[in-house]
């Protein structure tokens, strides 16, 4: 056979280096150190005292694990009010109680070091006590506790530290009334906000449809819910702090525009994390060989829909615009389950106040003809109007 002509053979050499370089670098993302213990929350409770307000939940940290064993050495707990006004006045105390299944609690609190064995798993209690001065109405003044968990992992990987936030509900809104609902008109629709407390992984999504917006529904209406809050819900939101940017992740964030999540190191890590490095590299690079011939948005399209849904630090309404936070999992199953619950068609949706109107996903019935035209206003917002429910009912 003839030899090949020295520019097939460079470009065939060119193609197996770059195939080297897509594998390497998913070798690499794989073998990063990552633990596999998952800390998750059980329901909180919230007591009054003569004082203030004691806030009392459980949290539980897991290890999936067949054979690995890991150690926590350190757990401490950080709390947040969120309010109307100022809240220097207030105490705020916290205590930590061990529950292991093979050991006594310590009445002084003290997290000893605890190895969490494979298949296994232990608990601990969180209290958080706030305290107001006489003459101070807790209730006018606060309304959502937000609580940092720092605790750290040991083991083969390394020692790792980790970050995970939950936001405990101090005071809910009263769900609107049919007849004290203030509907508004649109383009061949009415439409009505739905205000909800701060929303987060301790609230279930199919009871907080219905508490808000179950009174007002009716056949016909369609119930749309933000990715965003969704999202929060299911958990899927990470402090900056616990993402390890690769250098991939800090060369090609400065080729996406500054207003972008994925301009930020952290930002385009957490795509990285959920795709790979190789689809993202793919993505940048036939992403810009389309733009030349014309054809923008490219990189979105091949990377995935999170690279569109990912929403970097201060994307979101606080305490969330702390964290990174992801697009919602499975928002076509959530639709259906959703809808065939409250008994109308139910939509998960991503507005902006520039006219921008995507349904992610929506159960059967959706007309999103008409959810273009009603929610393009972005009658929800954008700001902290905890408004991220929104009853469409056509005219």
């Amino acid at each position: 056979m003839p030899a090949l002509s020295l520019p097939l053979s460079l470009l065939l050499s060119v193609a197996l280096l770059f195939g080297l370089t897509l594998l390497v670098l998913e070798l690499r993302h794989r073998l990063r150190p990552a633990s596999p213990l998952i800390l998750r929350s059980g329901p909180w409770s919230v007591r009054p005292f003569d004082q203030g307000l004691k806030a009392i939940g459980e949290i539980e940290i897991a290890n999936p694990h067949r054979r690995m064993e890991v150690m926590v050495p350190e757990l401490r707990v950080l709390p947040t009010l969120l309010g109307t006004g100022r809240l220097d006045q207030l105490k705020v105390s916290t205590r930590i109680e061990a529950l292991h299944p093979d050991e006594e609690a310590r009445a002084d609190g003290y997290w000893a070091a605890y190895i969490v064995k494979g298949h296994k798993r232990t608990r601990a209690r969180l209290t958080v006590r706030i305290e107001a001065p006489a003459g101070i109405d807790l209730n006018s003044l606060i309304d959502t506790l937000w609580v940092d968990v720092f605790w750290v992992n040991y083991g083969p990987f390394g020692r790792l530290e980790r970050r995970d936030g939950l936001l405990v509900p101090l005071r809910r809104p009263a769900p609107v009334a049919p007849e004290a609902a203030q509907w508004r008109l649109g383009d061949g629709c009415r439409v009505l906000p739905v205000r909800t407390h701060l929303l987060g992984v301790l609230d279930d999504p199919i009871e907080v449809l219905r508490r808000y917006a179950g009174a007002v529904l009716q056949p016909g209406d369609i119930l749309t819910i933000g990715e965003t809050p969704l999202a929060v819900i299911q958990g899927r939101y990470h402090h900056p702090s616990t993402v390890q940017p690769s250098a991939l992740a800090r060369l090609l964030c400065r080729v996406f525009h500054p207003t972008s999540s994925l301009a930020t190191a952290c930002g385009l890590q957490t795509l990285i994390d959920q795709v790979g490095p190789a689809r993202v590299l793919l993505a940048w690079i036939l992403g810009s060989l389309l733009k030349l011939v014309g054809s923008k948005g490219g990189f979105y399209r091949l990377a995935g829909s999170q690279a569109r849904l990912i929403d970097d630090i201060t994307g979101t309404t606080p305490p969330y615009d702390q964290t990174i936070v992801l697009g919602p999992d499975q928002p076509e199953r959530t639709c259906r389950e959703l809808a065939a619950e409250l008994g109308v068609p139910v939509a998960v949706v991503d507005v902006n106040d520039l006219g921008r109107v995507k349904v992610l996903a929506s159960s059967a019935g959706c007309d999103e003809a008409l959810l273009q035209r009603a929610l393009r206003p972005n009658p929800a917002g954008n700001a902290n109007e905890r408004t991220p429910l929104v009853v469409v009912r056509p005219a």
